[in-house]
């Protein structure tokens, strides 16, 4: 008896589905038409004698048993795009497509200052660059959709490898005159006034990495999250609204530059963030991934 097998054209349909809940947005992400993606998840359901999705005008909705299947077909398609990563692998390393997630704590500061190097080192790598937060990084990290991760540990990232690269200290930043009396070098967390402290919003693991290293749990209830991003907390810090932490990487990369911040180092058993290169345990590319680790750290 012939044996028919889902195509890996299918199961690319039938993932981008769930993954976007939506056949146009879905049909966008494959370079597809709607009807083309719509036939192949049709083909794909006579195959298998199972309908996989309810159709409605307005509403994707998996059934259980497609839920599932989907599930399969995206550790289906991890797979089968790991055998090329295997032939590449074994050829010239660091050349071709490489997909990198980056945190938005990281990104901004330190790729104008790595990327240039990067280019002139490796020509025949092509970087793909995309920026998430670290839970939704790691994420697409396992999903396949990113290769590797530049990210700040600790942080629980699921089944990975990583290599860290440096650390990256964490400053106090303040109002000028706000915590100058009396003068010192250094500021200890117990010196932050919590109902002034300005936090990055849930999502950012930054966040966490800075309540860790003042060890005071009082912080999380009280602090004041309401930035964005390092430069919004930069300029309401500027403004007198409160004081934030920043890491040394924003610093050299001039983000109070024309602003009336002052910065101390902070005084903490842990003052810094460890900044690393992370990837899926058991990747065929692991060693492609710890030559650019060093790349990195040579650049930074």
């Amino acid at each position: 008896m012939a044996t028919y097998l889902p195509t890996l054209k299918q199961l690319q349909y039938l993932v981008a589905l769930k993954d976007h809940g939506h056949f146009g947005r879905a049909a966008e992400a494959c370079f597809v038409t709607q009807s083309t993606l719509s036939a192949g998840l049709r083909e794909l359901e006579s195959l298998i004698g199972i309908t996989l999705v309810e159709r409605t005008r307005r509403v994707v909705r998996f059934t259980p048993l497609g839920l599932r299947i989907a599930e399969k077909a995206q550790r289906v398609l991890r797979e089968a795009e790991e055998l090329g990563d295997l032939a590449r692998a074994a050829g010239k390393p660091l050349s071709g497509d490489l997909r990198m997630g980056v945190i938005p704590t990281i990104a901004p500061f330190l790729l104008p200052r790595i990327l240039p190097k990067l280019r002139a080192a490796w020509p025949d790598l092509k970087l793909y660059l995309r920026e998430e937060t670290t839970g939704a990084a790691c994420d697409s990290l396992h999903r396949g959709h990113l290769d590797c991760v530049l990210l700040a540990l600790p942080y629980h990232c699921g089944d990975i490898e990583s290599v860290d690269l440096f650390l990256d200290q964490l400053f106090v930043a303040y109002p000028e005159g706000e915590m100058d009396n009396p003068p010192r070098e250094k500021i200890a967390a117990a010196d932050i006034d919590e109902r002034r402290l300005l936090l990055l919003e849930d999502g950012h693991c930054l966040k966490d990495h800075i309540l860790a290293a003042c060890n005071r749990p009082e912080l999380r209830a009280e602090a004041a999250m309401l930035g964005t991003s390092l430069h919004t907390l930069v300029q309401m810090v500027d403004n007198r609204l409160g004081v934030t932490l920043l890491p040394a990487m924003a610093l050299d990369a001039g983000i109070l530059d024309n602003t009336r911040v002052v910065v101390k180092p902070l005084a903490a058993d842990h003052p810094s963030r460890r900044i690393a290169l992370a990837w899926r345990r058991g990747s065929p590319r692991e060693k492609e991934f710890k030559l650019l680790a060093d790349a990195l750290r040579e650049a930074e």
